[in-house]
């Protein structure tokens, strides 16, 4: 058996390093954040000890937060990306209902 508080706790650590990565735009921190709540969270899968169950609403609240955060960052980057020329090639369906990559960019420079 696992020592419940030690392990929310060590979940704890990680959504505020997941939290501190997003918002410093740190996707190595991000990563080890990332990697570190999953083993926190395989580890509380087994049973939530009634005593930390309070704290480990609390924390499925920041994950909700950090996930949000990390949504926005996404779309910020797309339009950073259109505003280049760039974009994610979404499947469109052509005029015989197969799947068409609609792909556009535009030059940065003329050489």
């Amino acid at each position: 058996m696992t020592d419940a508080p030690a392990t929310v706790e060590r979940l704890a650590i990680a959504l505020a390093d997941e939290r501190e990565a997003l918002v410093g735009g740190d996707a190595e921190a991000l990563m080890r954040a990332t990697q570190a709540k999953l083993a926190a969270l395989r580890e509380l899968e087994a049973g939530i000890d009634p005593a930390v169950a309070d704290r480990v609403a609390e924390l499925a609240e920041l994950n909700r937060a950090n996930g949000a955060l990390l949504a926005r960052r996404r779309r910020e980057v797309n339009w950073a990306l259109r505003c280049l020329g760039r974009s994610e090639s979404a499947p469109a369906y052509d005029h015989a209902g197969g799947v068409e990559r609609a792909c556009s960019s535009r030059a940065l420079a003329v050489a």
